[in-house]
């Protein structure tokens, strides 16, 4: 989390990152009164190629060779990834930025494609960033992205009211941030709901 002045801004990057950003956003914030002035979704070619399918990462293997080529592709298959994240960020009322995290293997290309896609799902600006290259300059796009969408109106919401059932708040989570068409549930969670629920634990975010 950047801290700007006394603002607040979320920076969420990676294939798990919607379950940080959600727990943070509707947790944290819930709880403390926080309430975030911008979004930044950090992404990256290689990881976007590598949403497709096409391609086997394995901890502590040489990457494929392919993922450091053009391959609009295999980038146009994995981009949905990106566009589930602005998508789930966007339902917090929150203005939200996108980042491509530049590689020297990247192609101008890809990164136009990347940003077009951003912008197309719902993101307020959508930019490319250099500053593991270029230090500071590197980053001066993003910076007054980040600036200007912190100054945009916003209306921070949460997906489900503290006095939700537990059920109802499990299915906010399952159905608008994971895209489940709804949950089922094992009579051991079942019992573990109405414990809790009688405990009076049913009022607390999940």
């Amino acid at each position: 989390i950047a801290l700007k002045l006394a603002d607040y801004v979320v920076t969420e990057s990676g294939f798990g990152a919607d379950m940080g950003a959600e727990k943070f956003l509707n947790i944290k914030c819930r709880a403390s009164g926080l309430r975030p002035d911008c979004i930044v979704i950090v992404a990256t070619v290689r990881a976007l190629k590598a949403s497709s399918g096409r391609f086997e990462v394995r901890p502590g293997k040489p990457l494929d060779e392919r993922l450091r080529r053009e391959d609009l592709d295999s980038l146009a298959e994995g981009i949905c990834n990106l566009e589930k994240h602005v998508e789930n960020m966007k339902k917090f009322g929150v203005p939200v930025v996108a980042v491509v995290n530049a590689f020297p293997t990247d192609t101008q290309a890809e990164h136009d494609f990347i940003k077009e896609k951003a912008l197309a799902a719902g993101a307020d600006f959508a930019v490319s960033h250099y500053v593991h290259a270029d230090g500071g300059a590197g980053g001066e796009d993003l910076a007054r992205a980040v600036v200007e969408a912190c100054e945009l109106p916003k209306d921070f919401k949460l997906l489900y009211p503290d006095d939700a059932s537990i059920k109802e708040k499990i299915e906010a989570i399952a159905t608008e941030i994971y895209g489940a068409d709804g949950v089922d549930y094992l009579p051991a969670a079942e019992a573990k709901i109405k414990l809790y629920t009688n405990l009076g634990y049913d009022k607390l975010p999940i």
